[in-house]
């Protein structure tokens, strides 16, 4: 089951996330779909847009949205894949 699954069928997104066919995934996502699809809590991301770790919301009137390839991005630039040596070691079998 993904994340998507999880959101209320009363709920208006759940409403706009049953059109999409399942091998689609929104470009779009809510501030609580943007920090479930990093997988924090709505309030760490709020933390991490303000101090720059991920990118500021795009504006649909008066909603905000998280394009989720920017989310990829940031997500792919954070701390934590310094230690590439498991990765290199087997790159000679390539």
């Amino acid at each position: 089951m993904n994340h998507y699954e999880n959101f209320n069928a009363a709920e208006p997104t759940a409403r706009r996330w049953d059109i999409l066919p399942r091998s689609l995934p929104p470009i779009g996502l809510s501030r609580d779909m943007a920090a479930a699809y990093i997988d924090v809590s709505p309030s760490k991301f709020d933390q991490m847009v303000a101090d720059g770790r991920m990118p500021k919301p795009k504006r649909i009137d008066a909603r905000r949205v998280w394009d989720r390839l920017k989310l990829e991005r940031a997500f792919g630039q954070l701390p934590g894949d310094e230690d590439d040596s498991e990765v290199d070691r087997w790159a000679v079998f390539n």
